[in-house]
């Protein structure tokens, strides 16, 4: 047995399933990557704040750790579970995101009702929204997928659901998070059947609302002029964004080295969160930057393959599941890069599996292993489907012998 197989425990005589290794392969990679850039990057931030140097690779080792359990657990949970209970799942979700605003419960940090107060830790709610708006979605769809693919109609409840969420999120706020969740939304619900016609007249009256929820708080009509012009404000409204310029442009095509960058030293704000990226750029380089959106585009494209064949052996709902947290993870980290880059807006969207995160991390790895056993039953269904069609050739091959035999035998 390999250093690399990961075919799950099962009967000899059922059909075989096997985990996608290149799939997993990136994630590990991605993951790597997280604990040697919040070890680099975290460091002055923790000595600044005397909370002794590796406080957040600690942390951050610890809430990988947790992630790594439940990832451990998802791949072994059958998606059927998962299926047979995505409304409850979507109530607590509900509940989730409406507790943060509960005094005491939820916390208020930099005027953002966000976190949950766990006691030990903290706990954001929206991490875990991610996840089982994912589920819900790929199980409306299977149920209803004759109405999503030929009635204008059938597109109001899963919409209305995603609605819901990005109301509550505006609410926290969380403007970052919403646009994730509509965008992942109106992409689940494009892939599984939903005429673009239809989803371009449903999001028409959306627009008006997306242009007023963005330019109705002052902050955030700052950091779309400041985007446009960073350099206008490189001391106040535009310093973050500046300053991870002047990271990535340091870097040039090698990097500084690892651990020698000098912007991550009380400049960069959230050197080792927001803006992990940019430390990665300035002491990898142009190199660094390639190999991990190298890893992201394995994985995303590893996952929306995995999605497309589960809807070709008829295991939609896996299929749905690995196109939304592909979308969720790829998306979410082409906004964080576009952010570090100056191609975006600042938003409050960290890098999966790289940034330091408690919730972030543990839920993007439950999200992984959600992945990877939506792989373990599409690649079982493929290989049901292909020993199917050996056995029929099998019989056809002995029927033609057989055929081909008898005149000899009645001749005798």
């Amino acid at each position: 047995m390999g250093i690399f197989d990961t075919t799950q425990a099962k009967r000899r005589t059922g059909p075989r399933g096997s985990y996608d290794q290149w799939l997993l392969i990136g994630l590990i990679g991605l993951a790597c990557v997280g604990v040697v850039m919040v070890a680099s990057s975290s460091i002055a931030v923790a000595a600044s704040q005397h909370i002794g140097e590796f406080y957040f690779l600690k942390k951050h080792l610890l809430f990988l750790g947790i992630g790594l359990v439940a990832a451990g657990v998802a791949m072994r949970t059958e998606l059927r579970v998962l299926e047979k209970f995505a409304f409850p799942l979507l109530a607590l979700a509900f509940i989730l995101l409406l507790a943060v605003f509960v005094p005491h419960f939820g916390m208020r940090i930099n005027g953002a009702h966000r976190w949950l107060n766990l006691g030990i830790t903290s706990f954001q709610p929206v991490e875990a929204v991610k996840l089982v708006l994912v589920i819900y979605m790929a199980s409306y769809l299977v149920r209803h997928r004759e109405s999503i693919e030929t009635r204008f109609l059938g597109l109001i409840k899963p919409l209305l659901v995603a609605g819901v969420i990005v109301l509550m999120l505006l609410a926290q706020p969380d403007f970052g998070s919403a646009m994730l969740v509509i965008a992942v939304t109106i992409a689940m619900v494009w892939l599984g059947g939903a005429r673009p016609l239809f989803l371009f007249l449903m999001g028409l009256p959306l627009m008006p609302a997306l242009v007023v929820a963005a330019t109705s708080e002052s902050y955030r009509m700052k950091r779309l002029t400041t985007f446009l012009h960073p350099w206008d404000h490189p001391f106040d409204d535009g310093f973050q964004l500046t300053q991870s310029l002047m990271a990535v442009g340091r870097g040039e095509w090698t990097g500084v080295g690892l651990g020698s960058s000098v912007l991550k030293l009380s400049y960069l704000p959230e050197a080792h969160t927001d803006f992990i990226f940019a430390v990665i750029g300035e002491e990898l380089g142009l190199v660094g930057i390639l190999s991990v959106m190298a890893l992201f585009a394995l994985v995303v494209g590893r996952g929306l393959y995995i999605g497309l064949k589960g809807v070709e052996v008829n295991q939609r709902f896996a299929g749905y599941v690995a196109f939304g947290i592909s979308l969720m993870i790829g998306l979410q980290a082409l906004v964080s890069i576009g952010v570090n880059l100056g191609a975006l807006p600042t938003k409050g969207l960290t890098l999966p599996l790289i940034s330091y995160g408690g919730s972030s991390m543990a839920l993007t790895c439950a999200m992984a292993g959600v992945l990877l056993r939506a792989s373990w039953e599409i690649s079982r269904a493929v290989d049901a489907r292909q020993g199917s069609h050996r056995v029929a050739v099998a019989n056809v091959a002995t029927d033609e012998t057989e055929a081909a035999g008898m005149p000899e035998a009645e001749a005798a």
